[in-house]
């Protein structure tokens, strides 16, 4: 059995095995939900999924005609899908605790993947939904670049945000926070001074959480669909920005992963780019 909560720990639910998949999803409204490069789900029978608490915290917001996505109306972390005519419930892997007994087995959606992220695994790569599903995918408009100029927006289009000149850095954050809080492997942000960022609207329909016990962490999203946005950060001068969130290639690559001490068991981290147990170098 495993259990489920979100970074705020409202919702907290329980998911019997034996799953029976797991998969990275690089749909663009998963990123855009995750504010990551993809998000993961382990699936489980739907007989062994039951609520414990906080179902009357959660949010449901349709992204599609036969799509529904949930989140915690607190702290924005992505919920679990019942999906009974499947027979089977989806939880984010990132969420559940305990032994998983399974692995990702599959790469989904690559043909929607960010520009921004490569994938150094040896898992099949499906363009869209792995064959024998029998569903379809949703194709979301591209948005054309601007020179100079980054844009981002949430899923439901309520808030936009744009972006002058390059990026000081950008960060993969395996950190337990990081992991509940965007409900997947790990965090991708982007980070720029505080004067290049500027909301283009939307920006009071952004919910914060901040973690209690934490200086600095806390998370952004979008009240209507849960997608993760930008948090301007003034006491630093610098805005974080969830690289899933973003409409145009901000290009730059990952330069790091961080805190990888503390990383999902169920995911290898695989590729040239440096890793750090906690925090890298000054």
């Amino acid at each position: 059995m495993a259990k489920g909560r979100c970074l705020c720990g409202a919702l907290n639910y329980e998911l019997d095995g034996p799953f029976v998949a797991m998969m990275h999803c690089h749909c663009s409204m998963c990123r855009k939900q995750h504010g990551t490069g993809f998000a993961t789900f382990a699936i489980g029978p739907i007989a062994g999924f039951r609520w414990i608490s906080g179902e009357d915290r959660l949010v449901r917001y349709q992204s599609s005609p036969k799509g529904t996505r949930s989140f915690c109306s607190i702290c924005g972390s992505a919920g679990p899908a019942a999906m009974p005519e499947y027979g089977v419930a989806a939880a984010p892997a990132a969420s559940l605790s305990g032994e998983l007994d399974i692995k990702p087995q599959s790469h989904i959606f690559v043909g929607s993947k960010a520009p921004w992220y490569t994938i150094t695994d040896t898992l099949p790569l499906h363009d869209a939904y792995p064959p024998g599903v029998g569903a379809e995918g949703v194709n979301r408009p591209a948005v054309t670049p601007r020179p100079g100029i980054t844009e981002g927006s949430c899923l439901c289009g309520d808030i936009a945000y744009e972006i002058t000149g390059t990026p000081a850095r950008m960060m993969n954050c395996h950190c337990s926070r990081c992991r509940l809080g965007r409900a997947a492997a790990h965090a991708s942000n982007v980070f720029y001074k505080l004067d290049q960022f500027r909301w283009v609207r939307g920006a009071e329909k952004v919910t914060e959480y901040k973690v209690p016990d934490a200086k600095f962490h806390a998370v952004a999203f979008c009240s209507r669909c849960g997608s993760k946005v930008p948090r301007p950060s003034p006491e630093r001068g610098i805005v974080v920005v969830p690289a899933g969130s973003l409409d145009t290639d901000p290009g730059i690559r990952a330069q790091a992963h961080i805190f990888t001490a503390d990383k999902a068991p169920w995911f290898d981290i695989t590729g040239a780019t440096p890793q750090f147990a906690a925090m890298p170098p000054a």
